[in-house]
């Protein structure tokens, strides 16, 4: 095998996200993983014992990844330019070649994401940069605003089909997301007096 160990191990990654995502993981074996490189299951095995290995491999680079933008998210302001900030930048990330192979095997393998390790690690990350775009409102529906949001970036992979492209599909997912934070924190006009009819509150009449 030519190439760097660096370069070797960045391609037994990417191939192996190619055909968990064509075929699944669980039908996916290390001989074809070998195969498809072109190298002998020795040479794959001086990388990666296993495929878990290389599940965990390519799931520990992206959480190192977000760790360094939660890092970062966490020193931004709370308001809505700093939510705006934060999502553009992990958008970036997102739709980034490995960002979008990642995030369609853990949609095409959550039965085998939530009995791996690394999986719950990612849960952790989203739901802590969830949390972080919604401090200026950390209640239920500020919250639930946050989660959508970033929800709204991941299914733009899958809800958005035709000719379209990734930079299209990414400002499209901005868009919607930005509506869904530019209103955490943001009062519902008129939500307590129609609260106060409903629960029979005595209105003003004309006399």
């Amino acid at each position: 095998m030519t190439g760097s160990t660096g370069d070797t191990r960045s391609r037994i990654q990417a191939v192996a996200l190619e055909l968990f995502t064509e075929q699944g993981y669980e039908k996916t074996s290390l001989r074809e993983i070998a195969e498809r490189l072109g190298v002998t299951k020795a040479a794959l095995y001086y990388h990666f014992r296993s495929k878990d290995d290389i599940v965990h491999s390519f799931v520990s680079d992206r959480i190192e990844r977000l760790d360094r933008l939660i890092e970062w998210a966490s020193e931004q302001p709370a308001d809505a330019a700093g939510r705006r900030a934060t999502l553009r930048r992990y958008c970036e990330e997102f739709f980034g070649d490995d960002g979008r192979n990642v995030m369609r095997f853990f949609e095409q393998n959550q039965t085998v994401i939530k009995q791996l390790s690394s999986g719950l690690m990612m849960r952790e990350r989203m739901l802590r940069l969830a949390e972080l775009l919604s401090r200026a409102d950390p209640s239920p529906a500020g919250q639930l605003r946050a989660t959508l949001a970033l929800f709204a970036v991941h299914g733009s992979l899958f809800a958005l089909r035709g000719e379209i492209s990734t930079r299209e599909r990414r400002e499209l997912a901005l868009g919607l997301a930005n509506e869904l934070l530019d209103r955490i924190g943001e009062d519902p006009a008129g939500r307590d007096e129609r609260e106060s009819e409903a629960d029979g509150a005595p209105t003003a009449r004309a006399g």
